[in-house]
């Protein structure tokens, strides 16, 4: 079994970003059905697209909702500087403090 951390920085707003975003969660899924520890860690910019995906209404919800239970958090410090803080407590995305 390998332990894997996976670290989004990216986030969704433009179609590059949202392709480096699902192509980490692709990854994280893969690990996830090998049985292999994963851990989904989002930083700097990728706060925004965790909010952003997490969101049923977001088109790849749904492949986020696949590895949910992978997603370690986000980190507090750029939740709040992105401000998307509020929406990531409000959706339920655990809350990290990686940075201080």
């Amino acid at each position: 079994m390998y332990k894997i951390a996976i670290v989004i920085l990216a986030d969704a707003t433009s179609h590059s970003d949202l392709a480096r975003v699902v192509n980490a969660f692709e990854t994280a899924k893969e690990f996830k059905e090998a049985g292999d520890a994963v851990d989904i860690i989002f930083d700097g910019g990728g706060v925004v697209a965790a909010v952003e995906l997490a969101n049923p209404e977001h088109r790849a919800h749904r492949l986020y909702a696949s590895v949910q239970d992978k997603v370690s958090g986000v980190c507090s410090y750029c939740a709040k500087a992105f401000g998307v803080y509020e929406k990531a407590q409000t959706l339920n995305i655990p809350l990290g403090n990686w940075k201080q």
